[in-house]
């Protein structure tokens, strides 16, 4: 029979198998809920999908073909905000000063693969210098078909580069390293007994207090 004594709300007997060990949650499930089945998402579609998502690149490819797989070449630029702009990745186009720096006209540059920005400036010679040696590595690996086939003009390529010349698949140039690999060192005396934290400190108060100092010293030019 069962004990006549009540127990407590929510606190089960001391003999229950659901007491639990340690200091851990009472079970207290609450399976209550109906129709979780139509709440359920399935997605047998998968390797449907991926196979048709294959034949669209491979439908894709050969519409373009010869030309690249991956579309027009794009330049390499900084992504704004202090936080990312220490990395480099693929812009929108090149400038036009770009364009000019390695030769190559506007309309001409669509024509060849290349994608061009009207809005983008150039607001370092680093970054100008950089984008022009991109298009100029890119002008020397670059086979160019005649409009008309057996009718070539001038700037085209020779008929035994076009029977060499295959599509080319993935990235046309691969980004360069925003970051100069260092070779490994042996740690001298002076490094260790350099102090970088006060370098820093004492670099950025000099840049703030510059103008302070400036005033300063013009000032006391001035009395004496």
């Amino acid at each position: 029979e069962p004990s006549s004594e009540a127990c407590p709300r929510g606190v089960p007997p001391a003999n229950s198998e659901t007491m639990v060990r340690h200091n851990n949650v009472v079970p207290n499930q609450h399976f209550h809920k109906t129709c979780w089945q139509d709440h359920v998402k399935t997605w047998f579609n998968q390797a449907a999908r991926k196979k048709r998502r294959r034949i669209a690149r491979q439908t894709k490819a050969a519409a373009i073909a010869p030309r690249p797989t991956a579309g027009l070449l794009r330049p390499v630029v900084h992504p704004p905000t202090i936080k990312y702009n220490y990395k480099l990745r693929q812009g929108r186009g090149f400038t036009f000063a770009e364009l000019k720096e390695a030769g190559f006209g506007k309309k001409e540059a669509l024509s060849l693969g290349i994608a061009v920005d009207h809005r983008r400036r150039n607001r370092s010679a680093e970054s100008l210098q950089l984008n022009a040696q991109r298009l100029k590595e890119y002008k020397s690996k670059l086979i160019v078909f005649p409009r008309i086939r057996g009718k070539p003009k001038h700037g085209d390529a020779e008929a035994a580069e076009l029977e060499q010349a295959v599509q080319k698949v993935g990235p046309i140039m691969p980004l360069p390293s925003a970051f100069a690999k260092e070779k490994a060192m042996v740690i001298t005396e002076d490094m260790q007994e350099e102090g970088a934290y006060h370098k820093i400190r004492m670099a950025r108060a000099d840049y703030r207090l510059f103008g302070v100092r400036q005033k300063n010293r013009l000032m006391k030019e001035l009395k004496d």
